[in-house]
């Protein structure tokens, strides 16, 4: 079993909540797919937004990756409405059950992505080929990732908007 990311970009955290889960994050009702709302996103399989996309953010800042640093946010399942250790109400689901969860990537995440130039791609990927979260299929696969998340975080950065990562298990 795989754990599957998508990263998207999008105007506000309502929207990427109705487009990531479901209509105002209700995640039971039959919600439409990001192709169906005209997102701009990419699937990116096991590149988790914590450890592995926040190394390659590090690298570009030339720096080592620090996992207390700013990163992403949760937003969805709401901590506040739901308290993870919370158990649900009898004949009712959880969130947490749900195998999704939503998070906002720092725009500073995404204007250093956004600022990735293709002649440092070569160097970036021969670092994040490296990391122990994530086995690339070789190395050209990596540096077409890079460049990959480089194109969103600038289509996203040009509209005014945000990146989510929609996380399912």
């Amino acid at each position: 079993m795989g754990v599957l990311f998508d990263y998207f970009a999008a105007a506000d955290r309502p929207t990427a909540v109705d487009w990531a889960i479901g209509p105002g994050g209700d995640w039971t009702a039959e919600g439409q797919s990001l192709d169906e709302a005209g997102a701009d996103w990419i699937d990116m399989k096991g590149i988790d937004p914590h450890v592995a996309l926040g190394q390659l953010v590090a690298f570009t800042e030339g720096r080592p990756y620090d996992v207390h640093g700013t990163g992403p946010e949760l937003l969805w399942p709401d901590q506040r409405e739901w308290l993870p250790e919370r158990p649900a109400a009898p004949g009712a689901e959880s969130p947490w059950e749900s195998g999704l969860h939503l998070t906002e990537l720092p725009d500073a995440w995404r204007d250093r992505l956004a600022s990735i130039e293709d002649e440092h791609v070569p160097m970036l990927a021969l670092q994040w080929y490296d990391i122990e979260e994530f086995d690339f299929a070789d190395f050209p696969a990596c540096e077409d990732c890079i460049r990959t998340f480089a194109g969103l975080a600038r289509r996203a950065r040009d509209a005014g908007a945000h990146l989510y990562c929609r996380c399912c298990v």
